[in-house]
């Protein structure tokens, strides 16, 4: 019985709309973590009090950040600039710490810090926190929504990335597979137009980055990525640097694919060919291992610790992706396209994308530790959680790739050795697919109208009249244009009715076509993992952050319900007795909306003379802060814009005057943000 292969295009779609979702679900729940540099203190700290103001507001980080003018910025209670503009550099050794001075003069309240920066890994991170001069007050700025490389910007800047790393791929693997496996395959058309989409994809997708480089670190608007003067700035930058040198090797490796393509197709000298080859995987693998190197020198690999090592580590380990899944990729081209693909070049592919995978499992192995550290952070973090899901996806990978190499051992066991060579395409150019079409039909239908398959047995139930019907023709087509149209668009239609036939006839060729496929869809959500994996925080920095105590330094956290809190109280005097009911609204911290409501044991309102509230924060020496609730009517207390500076399990006191001489203080704590 014949295995028939499934059809390419419904194929493609499906793995297509799988990357995208998975894509979108993991970048969905990356937001969170996008940081890769992490503040780690600050001074004041986020929701301290102090009685005097300070001279200056320090920052300190995890690693080492690119600041600018307006990084830091010190905004009062009327959201005006307080701070004088300019940033000092206090690093120190191991320590990476920056500082803006303040205005003179600066009133009591409130004061927010806003900063945002650019990572040595080449995100931006950005956050902002509050202290308060005296007391606190109520501020009219407002904390920032979304991270500094949200928004659209910050998507187009992720598919940007994504793409760039599949056209990478796909340029160095394709032309890898040429070169090592299928020598053969360099004039094939298919193959040649995978490879260059490869290269298009990348120097694409590096320009779009470059263009968007400004806004994602900067504004999140898509309309200055037109800023000559903010692109001007990025070129100054380590990631611009890299951008520009990728583009001027992509230069380089666009000569690589011309002469790939052109003079090595064409050698037929074995001795030339020989040394042309050797040329090109030398000079080829320069070039690619140069381009990884611009990913290694912008990101991950250039910060933390032993960046030395790692960046050739990083070099190694993105050639390794780049031979096994893009070859991987012009394999699965070459096997639906060309159905006469060398088994021997199966073969070699099954070899080399093998040590492709040790080389992964090595340099993985150094990675995970480098950017993890702990047990703990590698099911705790963001980063390890992701690092996981990648590890399983490569079993997965690993264990299809095993799939496929049992099939092309049983291509082997079903081939002979000396197999007849490759013919060529019939169908890669319309004038070549009209004279193959003619020479085949002519030789398969000679006299009877049968069809010969490739192991040498006749279609009894081929079209007799197929011939019979086209050799009438010639003559009319040679005097009616329109008719020679059609009569070439039949010999087209009869050349790839014949090549499908012969690939379907092969159930050995079909089981590696869907193994292979399979193996290429995994391979697309892989590289979708890895691609956010990119643009998360490392497990070490967030781990390290978390144990220098840092507190969040983006928007606070939102609680289910606000807080509602009822303390019966007792003053010992003429109607002493009573409930305070006190509501926090939204019971986060910022600005709080504060309702008390003094009570008889009855439920009916209480008028007394006195409230006063206190706010305090044992475990970080905050308070106690006091609250001064103006009277709405009788029993019912108001203030608005009640500050809590920082998130935590607070003290709430509530003192209570019933007359001249009797009084007494009510506390309960709470947990808020």
């Amino acid at each position: 019985m014949t295995t028939t292969a499934p059809r390419l295009g419904t194929a493609l779609a499906r793995l297509l709309i799988l990357a995208a979702a998975l894509l979108g679900t993991l970048l969905a729940g990356a937001a969170p973590a996008s940081a890769h540099a992490a503040l780690t203190g600050s001074d004041p700290k986020d929701g301290a009090v102090v009685v005097t103001a300070p001279k200056e507001v320090n920052l300190t980080f995890s690693e080492q950040v690119a600041m600018s003018p307006d990084s830091i910025r010190v905004l009062d209670p009327a959201g005006r600039r307080a701070d004088t503009g300019e940033i000092r550099d206090l690093c120190s050794g191991a320590i990476v710490r920056y500082g803006v001075g303040l205005r003179a003069g600066l009133p009591d309240g409130t004061y927010t810090v806003a900063w945002q920066t650019v990572s040595a890994d080449s995100h931006p991170i950005s956050g902002a926190f509050t202290f308060s001069i005296g007391a606190p007050s109520t501020t009219s700025v407002a904390l920032p929504d979304r991270s500094a490389d949200g928004g659209v910007v910050g998507t187009l800047y992720g598919l940007a990335r994504y793409l760039s790393y599949a056209g990478f791929a796909v340029l160095v693997g394709g032309g890898a597979f040429v070169l090592a496996c299928w020598p053969r395959g360099a004039s094939v058309r298919p193959v040649q137009q995978t490879v260059v989409r490869g290269w298009l994809t990348l120097t694409g997708a590096t320009l779009v980055m470059l263009l968007l480089r400004n806004p994602y670190t900067g504004s999140g608007e898509l309309s200055d990525a037109f800023d000559l003067a903010g692109l001007k700035a990025v070129l100054e930058t380590k990631t611009g640097a890299a951008l520009t040198s990728r583009l001027l090797l992509l230069g380089a490796a666009a000569l690589f694919v011309a002469v790939l393509f052109g003079s090595y197709a064409r050698r037929t000298d074995p001795k030339e060919k020989k040394d042309l080859s050797f040329g090109l995987a030398l000079g080829g693998t320069v070039v690619a291992a140069g381009i990884a190197g611009t990913w290694a020198l912008a990101e991950h690999a250039s910060t933390g610790i032993q960046p030395g090592i790692a960046m050739p580590v990083d070099i190694l380990h993105l050639l390794a992706v780049a031979a096994w899944l893009g070859g991987l990729t012009v394999l699965l081209v070459s096997l639906y396209r060309t159905p006469h693909v060398d088994r021997s070049a199966v073969e070699r592919f099954s070899r080399v994308a093998f040590g492709a995978v040790l080389v992964l499992a090595a340099t993985g192995l150094y990675q995970s530790w480098r950017q993890v550290g702990s047990w703990s952070a590698l099911t705790g973090t963001r980063y390890g959680q992701l690092l996981l899901v990648k590890i399983g996806l490569m079993c997965v990978l690993i264990g299809i790739a095993w799939i496929s190499r049992r099939w092309t051992r049983r291509l082997a066991d079903a081939e002979p050795t000396g197999e007849a060579p490759e013919k060529p395409d019939a169908a890669e150019k319309p004038g070549e697919a009209e004279e193959a079409c003619g020479a085949e039909e002519a030789g398969t239908t000679r006299g009877s109208g049968e069809t010969r398959r490739p192991g040498g047995t006749v279609d009894e139930t081929a079209d007799e009249t197929t011939t019979e019907a086209v050799r009438p023709a010639t003559d009319e087509a040679a005097t009616d244009p329109e008719r020679s149209a059609q009569l070439a668009r039949q010999r087209v239609a009869v050349a790839t009715a014949r090549r499908k036939r012969e690939r379907d006839a092969d159930p050995e060729r079909a089981g590696l076509r869907r193994s292979v496929l399979t193996e290429a869809a995994v391979a697309v959500v892989l590289l979708a993992v890895t691609t956010v994996l990119t643009s998360t925080e490392p497990g070490r920095t967030e781990e390290e952050a978390a144990r220098s105590g840092n507190v969040s330094s983006g928007p606070a956290a939102v609680p289910d319900r606000p807080v509602d809190i009822r303390l019966p109280f007792d003053t010992g005097g003429v109607e002493g007795k009573g409930i305070v009911r006190l509501s926090l609204d939204p019971g986060r911290t910022g600005a709080n909306a504060l309702h008390l409501y003094v009570e008889r044991p009855n439920g009916k309102p209480l008028d007394v003379p006195e409230v006063k509230i206190a706010l305090t924060l044992d475990a970080k020496d905050i308070g106690p802060l006091p609250v001064a609730p103006d009277r709405i009517q009788t029993g019912h207390w108001s203030a608005s814009g009640v500050q809590i500076p920082i998130s935590g399990d607070w003290r709430i006191q509530v003192t209570v005057r019933t007359s001249e001489i009797d009084q007494t203080t009510v506390e309960k704590n709470v947990k808020i943000g």
